[in-house]
């Protein structure tokens, strides 16, 4: 099975860190606002989740679209997410 089969109900939403106080961990794959990914300028982050959206996760003001697997892939793989150097947020 791919990835991509394996993580069919997975979606990924990105939004700008000054909303992580409002996730509940408990719905979301993450384990806490200190072990999420940053943006490369550290001002957005992400929250992985198995459909339907969670609560917290509909609640968030400012919260992109849903994307699957293979989108945020793309998305993290640009200049936002991953410095040119190497090093991750």
């Amino acid at each position: 099975m791919s990835l991509d089969q394996e993580y069919a109900n997975r979606r990924f939403v990105i939004f700008p860190v000054t909303e992580l106080g409002d996730i509940d961990f408990n719905q979301v794959y993450e384990t806490s606002a200190d072990t999420v990914r940053k943006s490369v300028d550290g001002t957005q982050t992400f929250v992985k989740y198995d459909i339907p959206q969670p609560s917290s996760v509909a609640a968030l003001t400012t919260k992109s679209q849903e994307y699957t697997y293979d989108e945020i892939l793309t998305i993290l793989a640009g200049p936002d997410w991953t410095d040119p150097s190497g090093s991750l947020q």
